[in-house]
């Protein structure tokens, strides 16, 4: 995608320390969060609605600036910033083809026409759409416009991904596969990963480890490392072990309503 091959480009690492929001009002969003993801991670944040996970993204995002605490994000090429953002929406550009909005990073970037329809070619075979290139948003499925969303957060083969709830409003089937897909890339990429969802079989499926939020003020009330294996594929989801971690992840969310 870059320059650099994904190989040689490791993951960053995300630390929060004593992080707090409080937003006007008073409203306070998170609370004393303490939080370690090493490069190359995959993690999951769960939690009751409205328990700042979203928030909590933002800031790791540099998006926000927490009210309190202090956030670092150690990345392996300080000479550039390379955190990609994929939201709940896929806000494409309706006016624009597939491949030119999902080279759109790199043309703000300056890079030259050939090399960014390169790259978002590439990004976009990665997701399955390289026969979809030159459509437009409205002619595609909510699934297939989350792909283009996906491929234009790789396209600029980030060393942190951000995503919020990104396959909430999905079909389950359409949903499970694009769990699959992110899974793939992720493992082929190595990029460090935080995820951010509801849903306690997806997080599960996913990550490495799962972090789980009380209700406002989030905190973290659950810390847990995924014990499965790292070779996740779809009848893991009929297993005894899958049902076990899903039911702690569960049980997790359970105490941080009470």
């Amino acid at each position: 995608m870059s320059d650099a091959s994904p190989a040689a480009t490791p993951g960053s690492s995300v630390t929060l320390r004593g992080v707090r929001q409080v937003f006007p009002g008073g409203v306070v969003a998170v609370e004393s969060i303490d939080l370690e993801v090493a490069a190359g991670e995959f993690v999951a944040i769960l939690g009751p609605s409205g328990c700042g996970k979203s928030t909590l993204l933002r800031i790791i995002a540099g998006l926000d600036r927490p009210t309190a605490g202090a956030v670092t994000v150690h990345r392996p090429d300080a000479g550039r910033f390379d955190t990609a953002y994929v939201f709940q929406d896929s806000h494409l550009l309706p006016w624009r083809t597939v491949v030119s909005n999902a080279a759109l990073p790199l043309e703000l970037r300056g890079v030259d026409r050939a090399r960014r329809r390169e790259a978002a070619t590439a990004a976009l075979v990665k997701v399955g759409l390289g026969d979809a290139l030159e459509r437009y948003p409205a002619q595609l499925s909510g699934g297939m416009r989350m792909r283009v969303s996906l491929a234009r957060a790789m396209v600029t083969d980030p060393t942190l991904l951000l995503l919020d709830e990104p396959f909430a409003a999905l079909d389950e089937i359409t949903r499970q596969r694009l769990d699959e897909q992110l899974r793939e890339l992720w493992q082929s990429r190595r990029m460090t990963v935080i995820f951010v969802t509801h849903s306690t079989s997806e997080a599960v499926y996913l990550a490495e480890r799962t972090v789980v939020l009380s209700k406002r003020p989030g905190r973290i009330v659950v810390d847990r490392t995924v014990d499965l294996p790292p070779e996740r594929v779809a009848e893991l989801r009929a297993t005894a072990e899958f049902a076990r971690e899903t039911r702690f992840v569960y049980e997790g969310l359970e105490r941080g309503e009470a």
